[in-house]
């Protein structure tokens, strides 16, 4: 490359490379204008919003200090109270389903207690009905056999009789 520019240099078509050069850099090579550009944006960004967000990031700040300090403390305390509340009204509310719970146990015990004495009895009656049935089957049953007793003498009767009027 030295020889070259040696050779360059001294050569008649130096101006031309050297015009050459210089359209390139004007044309080709954005290196210049695009540092420029960069310095002037970080200028402006720098003086104008560099303050805007140190303000925002200070705010906050004092928020999230504020909130810390004062706010969570308060809702803390508020959400114990109300949690204490809503505990004592669950408690209260479990003790009266209980009892209302007992209360419909005892029911369905006497109920069943009365049921059971119902069928007891139901069953002493038909008990006492079948007694009845079997004394009054019995009797029904003497009375027939009396009635044939009856009979058998009333129709020996007759056929003696019957007898006596045969030999006639």
């Amino acid at each position: 490359d030295r020889r070259r520019e040696a050779l360059a240099a001294a050569s008649p078509i130096q101006p031309v490379i050297k015009d050459v050069g210089e359209v390139y850099s004007r044309l080709l090579d954005h290196r210049p204008v695009i540092q420029g550009e960069i310095r002037y944006f970080v200028k402006e960004f720098e003086e104008k919003r560099g303050l805007r967000e140190l303000r925002v990031l200070e705010n906050l700040k004092n928020t999230i200090f504020e909130t810390n300090e004062q706010v969570l403390p308060k809702c803390e305390q508020a959400m114990h109270d109300n949690l204490n509340e809503a505990l004592k009204r669950l408690q209260a509310a479990n003790d009266m389903i209980h009892r209302l719970q007992e209360r419909e146990h005892e029911e369905r015990k006497l109920q069943a207690d009365k049921l059971v004495a119902r069928e007891e009895k139901r069953i002493a009656h038909w008990e006492e009905f079948m007694k009845e049935q079997q004394n009054k089957q019995a009797e029904v049953d003497e009375e027939h056999r009396k009635a044939v007793e009856r009979l058998k003498e009333q129709y020996s009767e007759m056929e003696k009789e019957l007898a006596k009027y045969v030999s006639f």
